[in-house]
């Protein structure tokens, strides 16, 4: 991708249909059907692992596991595993507009539960589909029956032995617990299948899946279980340091992510061969990556375990070039389809990793107008390779935040667009027009920007425990007048994409 393409942000989750949350059904099939007719290239979505207390696609208990609640009990019904009743979508209604992550906690998984016992009265091979796992994904199985043991309590409080990975006592459980085990490894096994199949019909529209994936992992997961030795933990069992960032100008007590920190030498010893599958398996599910927090990698912020705020910390060498030279030689490429979550406070040290990697970066529109010079602004973008948005995940939609930026700044956006007060309902296309009309190779504009969405279409508010992760687009949202609008505006910025003929 070095010629000039768009696409739209919408998490997976985000899409509309019956079954309280979006999946890889039909739903995800008319959105790539839509971005096709559009001349989109792009679908960008958020992490895909499956998620916890917070809802947070960011804070999963696997890096190499997908969301169990994106699977389609449609396709679970064609395949004889459900009958109509089974799909309760007169319960699943009071999450059309908004999801419900309580009532999909306990209803989907009752569902999902009817459809595997279904599946092994049928026949189906409980060993033989154990076996198929790949160990970090079994890994994750047997971390989620011992959740479930354990009646949902962090790992790190688990049961001593199971929690340091007793070899006789992870035997004897799993001894005992097989068919538990086997419900996480049946829905993994549905996830990878139905997902392949989205890909594949991606791919036959000529339409690129662009991933994500989180610099950390979740401290209660399956990946800080099952290998506690990659990471900073002491000798008694518990981390030693945790993740988080500094104080500055939006919070006065940094951020206390709680991540746990990787032990870099104990990887750079192994090869980083941790880090190589894990980007296998997302490379494997995704043609473009974003990498999350991408400075953590040149220096990373580190916080004393058990710490209220992150005021007090240090930052700590990360990994540096050595990991992406050992990723390059893993898939044998120079040139890897990465892009870097570069923002916020960037030093020269983190620039000058990016300018050695190649990746491209990512602009924020929103962030350009605090000055005539800010390096966000389209005027000052020296090269094409980044990709350019009017706001990310964790920004306001773009329409509630131009109605609600201070006087001077709203006073900035009018001055450089050379408009009035008067263009005031026409400033959301007009700032994606502005989007567009960068040099960046790609564009990318979230769905709920292209429909004019006001504070209710965020999908994120960093710092904020309630509210995130829950819009749901409204059905035929994009009609055809809409389709129109978009198609056209690709095509005056050069951005149109037409499919590649059919083979």
């Amino acid at each position: 991708m070095k010629k000039r393409e768009a696409g739209v942000l919408l998490p997976l989750f985000s899409l509309p249909g019956e079954e309280g949350i979006g999946t890889m059904g039909k739903e995800a099939r008319a959105f790539i059907d839509f971005l096709a007719e559009t001349g989109n290239r792009v679908w960008q979505i958020l992490p895909m692992g499956p998620t916890g207390y917070g809802d947070s696609p960011y804070q999963s208990f696997s890096a190499f596991a997908g969301n169990p609640y994106f699977i389609d009990l449609e396709t679970l019904k064609e395949e004889g595993l459900l009958e109509e009743a089974d799909l309760e979508k007169e319960r699943f209604k009071e999450s059309k507009e908004k999801i419900s992550y309580g009532l999909l906690y306990e209803l989907k998984h009752k569902i999902l539960r009817k459809a595997y016992e279904n599946w092994l009265s049928k026949g189906g091979n409980l060993s033989v589909l154990l076996e198929g796992r790949s160990k970090e994904n079994f890994d994750y199985c047997l971390f989620m029956a011992l959740k479930d043991f354990f009646n949902g309590i962090p790992w790190l409080s688990f049961e001593k032995p199971y929690r340091d990975k007793d070899q006789a006592t992870i035997e004897k459980f799993l001894e005992e617990h097989k068919q538990e085990v086997g419900y996480y490894a049946f829905l993994q096994m549905q996830y990878d299948k139905q997902w392949q199949a989205l890909l594949a019909y991606a791919h036959e529209k000529d339409i690129l899946i662009f991933g994500d994936i989180p610099i950390y992992c979740a401290m209660d997961s399956a990946d800080a279980w099952g290998n506690r030795a990659l990471f900073q933990f002491d000798e008694t069992g518990y981390p030693s340091s945790v993740a988080g960032v500094p104080p500055d100008a939006f919070s006065e007590t940094g951020q206390l992510w709680g991540n746990p920190l990787y032990d870099w030498e104990k990887h750079k010893a192994e090869g980083y061969a941790w880090w190589c599958k894990r980007m296998e398996y997302c490379l494997n599910q995704f043609d473009l990556l974003r990498v999350d927090h991408f400075r953590g990698f040149e220096s990373y912020y580190a916080v004393e375990y058990g710490a209220e705020t992150a005021m007090v910390g240090e930052w700590r060498e990360g990994p540096g070039f050595g990991l992406f030279q050992a990723i390059q030689k893993h898939f044998q490429k120079e040139e890897l389809p990465i892009i870097a979550e570069d923002l916020g406070v960037i030093t020269k040290e983190v620039e000058e990793l990016i300018a050695k990697t190649g990746f491209p970066g990512m602009k924020i529109l929103q962030f350009a107008f605090s000055d005539f010079e800010n390096v966000y602004l389209p005027h000052m973008l020296k090269d094409s390779n980044s990709v350019y948005y009017t706001g990310t995940h964790d920004n306001d939609t773009l329409r509630n935040w131009f109605e609600t930026l201070s006087d001077w700044e709203r006073g900035n956006v009018y001055h450089y667009l050379s408009r009035s007060q008067n263009d005031w309902n026409a400033m959301t296309e007009l700032l994606i027009k502005t989007a567009l009309s960068s040099i960046s190779y790609l564009c990318i504009i979230p769905a709920g920007d292209y429909l004019e969405c006001g504070a209710e279409g965020r999908i994120n508010a960093p710092g904020t425990a309630e509210g995130n992760w829950q819009w749901r687009l409204p059905e035929n949202a994009f009609n055809e007048e809409k389709k129109a609008v978009i198609s056209n505006l690709l095509r005056t910025y050069g951005r149109f994409h037409s499919p590649a003929p059919q083979k």
